[in-house]
């Protein structure tokens, strides 16, 4: 359907508010931090990113630390979170 691709436009950037809010507050936490508040951020937006992404996302945010002047990491990929519950 025409909807996925603004779907997925939306919670790319509902994603990427998180990783920003994110990085601003957190990145000098420990990286186990850094994903708990990126996954709790996620879940409220209402969005899912992949393992994968998120493991990068996590590290991107650590990696502040050094080098402050980085920035809150991209995000690549986002889809909105699936609601079904079992």
């Amino acid at each position: 359907m025409s909807d996925a691709p603004n779907e997925q436009d939306a919670a790319k950037e509902a994603a990427q508010n998180v990783v920003g809010e994110v990085t601003s507050w957190e990145y000098s936490a420990e990286p186990d931090t850094i994903g708990s508040k990126l996954d709790e951020g996620l879940q409220q937006a209402g969005v899912d990113v992949d393992d994968q992404e998120k493991r990068r996302l996590v590290d991107e945010i650590d990696e502040v630390k050094q080098d402050e002047s980085k920035g809150a990491p991209d995000v690549r990929s986002a889809q909105p979170a699936d609601d079904t519950d079992a």
